[in-house]
């Protein structure tokens, strides 16, 4: 159950103000961050999350293979003095420093993190949006799972991506006994250094895997028993998993900040908004926050890699 926010400490002699913090995104970022925040006593430390539960999302291809739930109470990995409120932000008022949500209520804040993560691009490709299933959030990975247990095992099953995601739902349908092809669109892991790919590669093909890779092997349509390669070929595809690119939230853009071209967060004077690399760099940026003593810093945006899962 949600914890009131603390108000000032009073003592007999001294009353010590509390910096009032939000973190809107309760994925790896902000927990990190909310957590990392805990540690100064003077903070009051608030997550807003639209789901009650911690989504464990590189864990979503298990959900999807049937070996793991991908998700995890949130008392298991929040420190006990953040406080959890679970409601969806619809609206950043920066000149105010309020929150506006979803139940119709809001939040005042001295200072926000802006950590809400991505989800799933909607893809171009002709028939991917109404066949594909993309596995980037929760519900989408459950949306898939009763498709795939239900298909039988000899269905073709179609991996379009090779980034990781794509390369981890490819050997964990494989892993299941799936007839499994991975369709890279290019190189297979080209962020892979030639070891490593040369590993990968031959872990798929003991798995069975059927890899797709090299130029022309771009998907230009999907069907709901095939997919279309650039090059003229049609694969036989009843289950069709789409991990090619992710997008972001348009939150930032609804609420009047500054955007870059896919709707994240960007740094701005005007809205003092400061972004953050990624959940790897957390730490460094809010170490920075409790070093500043946050007297500059109003909100920390997060830009994930497109071709890594929050």
């Amino acid at each position: 159950m949600a914890r009131p926010p603390p108000g000032p400490v009073t003592t007999a002699t001294t009353t010590t103000a509390t910096t009032e913090v939000l973190v809107i995104g309760g994925g790896y970022a902000g927990v990190m961050a909310a957590n990392r925040l805990t540690q100064r006593a003077d903070v009051s430390v608030t997550l807003i999350n639209p789901r009650p539960d911690f989504v464990d999302r590189i864990r979503l291809h298990q959900l999807v293979g049937g070996s793991h739930d991908a998700v995890v109470e949130y008392g298991e990995v929040l420190a006990g003095r953040v406080r959890l409120v679970v409601d969806t932000v619809t609206r950043i008022d920066a000149a105010a420093r309020r929150l506006n949500l979803a139940s119709g209520g809001s939040l005042g804040y001295d200072h926000l993190i802006y950590a809400v993560g991505n989800g799933s691009a909607e893809p171009e490709v002709p028939g991917a949006a109404e066949f594909a299933y993309p596995i980037a959030t929760l519900e989408e990975a459950q949306r898939l799972r009763p498709v795939v247990e239900t298909a039988p095992a000899s269905a073709p099953v179609t991996v379009v991506g090779a980034g990781p995601t794509g390369l981890e739902t490819a050997a964990e349908l494989a892993e299941e006994g799936r007839a499994v092809t991975l369709v890279c669109g290019g190189v297979l892991g080209p962020y892979l250094h030639p070891r490593g790919r040369r590993s990968v590669t031959g872990r798929l093909a003991s798995l069975g895997v059927t890899v797709v890779d090299g130029p022309g092997t771009s998907v230009t349509a999907v069907t709901a028993r095939s997919v279309r390669l650039a090059d003229g070929r049609e694969l036989p595809s009843d289950v069709t998993v789409w991990t090619a690119g992710f997008g972001v939230p348009d939150l930032a853009r609804r609420s009047g900040l500054s955007t870059g071209g896919g709707g994240g967060a960007l740094p701005s004077a005007r809205d003092r908004v400061c972004v953050g690399l990624g959940p790897g760099r957390w730490s460094d940026v809010v170490g920075r926050m409790l070093s500043a003593g946050y007297r500059r810093l109003d909100a920390v945006g997060v830009v994930l890699d497109p071709g890594s899962p929050h």
